[in-house]
């Protein structure tokens, strides 16, 4: 076995990922050490980079990860050498504050956060907390797999609260919403998918997914919603999906960054309809939901990289020039495109 570990590791905000080598990581007391197989690329790994998301620098982003157990720590039980598990956002949590206790873990005041607060996937090892990593199903490939850890899981936290109304907007429509449009879907609900102006591309994408209208952010809804997931980081969007759902509907903010919401008038919001955030997830969230993609047919498009390519992958991405969701695969020397239908 190999003494080093490849990593793509962000020096300072706003700089490039520099390629290094590092000893390879011993997992700790009630930690695994993972041979990663596949991590995905993740809007909140662009704010940590852009220092929008508060992160403990030098840190190896990344927090979609599907890799193999390699190494176990002290007192690690249920997980053995060679099980394929995924690590996701939550990287471990207090356990002692009232919201941990509380059964919201989620919300926990001191939690630690994969690729932001401990080191991440974009690298050939990672260690993780063993209590904290999920199960994949058997359905996914490793890189069809990556995105639901977290563009997944979030899409599902977010409809969960969006409630149980049949029409549902999705304003932006990314690695996220075109996961979370499909478990919709399959719920029996009406899509309605909102892009940049004038993004065609991603807009047919979203139809070819099963949302029945798709459309500018700029253009009014053909029907009053009854929930809108708000998955771009625009703050702008929070009055236009207002203005969207009917009285009583929700507006569910799902990034973990938004830029500032400019003022609307208070008859936008009256006829209770409410506005909320998500806050990162739950172990709970994940064991729901990873049973759920293997049920609902989901189909995750994504484009593979080489780790090495974090760079240029990142780069596509911020410019709008995926489908689905990017993938850094550490073994892999040349850049392919993968679509996973179970």
């Amino acid at each position: 076995m190999t003494s080093t570990a490849t990593v793509m590791q962000l020096d300072r905000v706003g700089q490039p990922l520099r390629r290094a080598q590092r000893p390879l990581p011993e997992p700790g007391k009630g930690e695994v050490r993972l041979r990663v197989l596949a991590c995905g690329i993740c809007r909140t790994d662009l704010h940590v980079i852009d220092g929008e998301v508060q992160a403990n620098l030098p840190i190896v982003p990344g927090h979609e990860i599907v890799g193999l157990v390699d190494a176990r720590g002290e007192g690690v039980e249920g997980l053995e050498i060679g099980q394929r598990i995924g690590v996701p956002w939550l990287g471990r949590t207090c356990g002692a504050c009232p919201y941990c206790h509380g059964g919201r873990e989620n919300l926990c005041d001191h939690p630690t956060f994969t690729g932001a607060t401990r080191d991440g996937g974009f690298a050939t090892h990672v260690i993780a907390d063993a209590a904290f990593c999920l199960p994949i199903p058997e359905e996914f490939d490793d890189v069809s797999a990556a995105p639901l850890l977290c563009a997944g899981l979030i899409g599902y936290r977010s409809l969960a609260m969006a409630g149980e109304g049949r029409k549902i907007g999705l304003y932006g429509f990314g690695a996220s919403a075109h996961i979370i449009a499909q478990v919709a879907r399959w719920q029996g609900r009406e899509l309605y998918a909102f892009t940049r102006p004038g993004d065609v591309r991603s807009q047919e994408f979203a139809r070819s997914l099963g949302c029945v209208w798709a459309g500018g952010s700029d253009e009014p809804s053909p029907v009053e919603l009854d929930a809108a997931i708000i998955f771009a980081a625009v703050g702008a969007l929070v009055p236009a999906a207002l203005k969207a759902v009917h009285k009583g509907g929700r507006v569910v903010c799902a990034g973990i960054h938004m830029s500032d919401i400019p003022s609307f008038p208070y008859d936008d919001l009256w006829g209770e309809r409410a506005i909320m955030s998500v806050a990162n997830l739950t172990r709970e969230d994940g064991r729901d939901f990873m049973a759920i993609a293997g049920k609902a047919g989901i189909r995750i498009t994504t484009t593979a990289f080489p780790l090495e390519q974090a760079n240029e992958a990142i780069a596509m991405l911020r410019r709008g020039e995926l489908d689905g969701a990017a993938v850094l695969v550490p073994d892999q020397t040349t850049r392919a495109c993968n679509t996973f239908a179970p």
